[in-house]
């Protein structure tokens, strides 16, 4: 069996009978954007990124364990008795399926609470989120002998879904690398080593470590709102189904002047400004529902090559740039996507790659060899002459919506 996790998703429970003390507090949940704020304000920030490599965001699972911890009672008095139990919904589930309070290194690493160095828990990243150390789970390898469960199966792998899906599309050497299109989009790729931007950007992280094995790092990036995006828009009435934004009639709607910002969660990588939100810029009383859609689709495929952009600057790509998920079957956006990125991108036929990569992991951790899910289409770059002034045109819209949302920085170079 392999158990693929919702990455920074945590929780709390009662050690003694496994009940949680509340609902999961999920990913793109924001209730501590205040506490990281202050935490930046004090000069927490590059502590932590020397620590744990990661910036001051409530995308993090600390800050919300640091949130459980001061405003659920029973935490207080859990943590007394010694019966507290903290981490990601992995160490979660395992517990119950297996007995064992353990969670893997890679979740561990989306946590802002291991140092990255050492791949253990850091005592001082815990004391500055407020988070007891003691509570956290043992942290192991994304595979091997991870615990038996009733009835005679073995869990044999357990990892972040992003890492399983890295995995899934084949990515092994340095510069491979991958997009999921989900509810946001994440990108991910596999670095020769550790590489540690200077300042926030692409995120490092740890790929998987195989039982006796190395540590494999790659580098994560995560556009907010992607699909989110797209269901947002189709809640509020813009379009009904989905093939009438596989293709439009109208030039692209960046070219004329009207660009979509999908921060509807904010601004993820590389920017890492939660304070910015999802806007138009450019419209116009002749202006549509499709003219708006197809912005939005822009707006994702142009914060997605931004991403790949980031992590380009730190570890070269090597090939075509495999993508999966709801947003690769449209045709429009993977055309967009690839003039965006100004690569080659490869279209796998199997839907489930997170799933794919769980399966080959945990087959390999018992000897067994899964054929790997390589099967696609190719996107070919077709230059169109426009791509600079597109990202001039994109930036130039970015910049001013950090501006009016109070970053106070000054315009982009």
């Amino acid at each position: 069996m392999g158990l693929a996790n919702q990455g920074e998703s945590c929780l709390a429970w009662d050690a003694a009978d496994g009940s949680p003390l509340g609902p999961v507090i999920v990913w793109q949940d924001e209730r501590t954007a205040d506490v990281t704020a202050a935490m930046e304000r004090e000069g927490c920030g590059p502590e932590v990124m020397q620590r744990a490599g990661l910036p001051l965001d409530p995308y993090f699972s600390a800050s919300k364990l640091g949130w459980i911890v001061r405003n659920i009672p029973r935490a207080g008095e859990l943590a007394s008795a010694g019966r507290l139990r903290l981490g990601t919904t992995d160490a979660f589930f395992r517990q119950h399926l297996t007995g064992r309070f353990e969670t893997d290194i890679a979740t561990a690493s989306r946590t802002s609470l291991m140092n990255i160095e050492t791949g253990e828990w850091d005592e001082e990243l815990c004391r500055l989120f407020g988070v007891p150390v003691d509570a956290l789970p043992p942290i192991g390898p994304t595979s091997g002998a991870l615990g038996d469960l009733p009835g005679g199966a073995r869990l044999a792998a357990s990892i972040v879904d992003q890492q399983a899906a890295l995995y899934g599309h084949g990515c092994r050497k340095a510069g491979d690398a991958k997009i999921t299109f989900g509810t946001g989009a994440f990108a991910q790729c596999v670095t020769d080593g550790l590489r540690r931007p200077g300042k926030p950007g692409p995120l490092p992280t740890v790929a998987w470590q195989q039982v006796g094995a190395p540590v494999t790092y790659a580098l994560d990036g995560g556009v907010y709102a992607a699909a989110a995006a797209i269901n947002w828009a189709q809640g509020i009435g813009l379009f009904a189904g989905y093939g009438e934004i596989d293709a439009f009639d109208a030039p692209p709607a960046i070219d004329r002047g009207l660009v979509f910002m999908p921060a509807l969660a904010g601004l993820g990588c590389p920017h890492w400004d939660r304070r910015v939100k999802g806007s138009w810029l450019g419209l116009e009383l002749s202006t549509g529902p499709l003219d708006m859609m197809q912005a939005i689709l822009e707006g994702i495929a142009m914060r997605s090559a931004e991403v790949i952009a980031s992590m380009e600057a730190e570890q070269p790509i090597a090939g075509a740039i495999s993508i999966d998920g709801g947003l690769s079957k449209n045709r429009y956006f993977t055309r967009f996507l690839a003039e965006a990125c100004e690569r080659q991108l490869k279209i796998s036929d199997e839907p489930e790659l997170t799933a794919a990569g769980l399966i080959e992991m945990a087959a390999e951790a018992v000897g067994k060899h899964v054929p790997q899910a390589d099967a696609g289409r190719i996107i070919d770059v077709a230059a169109t002459g426009k791509e600079a002034s597109r990202r001039t045109r994109f930036a130039a819209a970015r910049q001013a919506l950090r501006l009016y949302a109070g970053s106070g920085e000054a315009p982009d170079a």
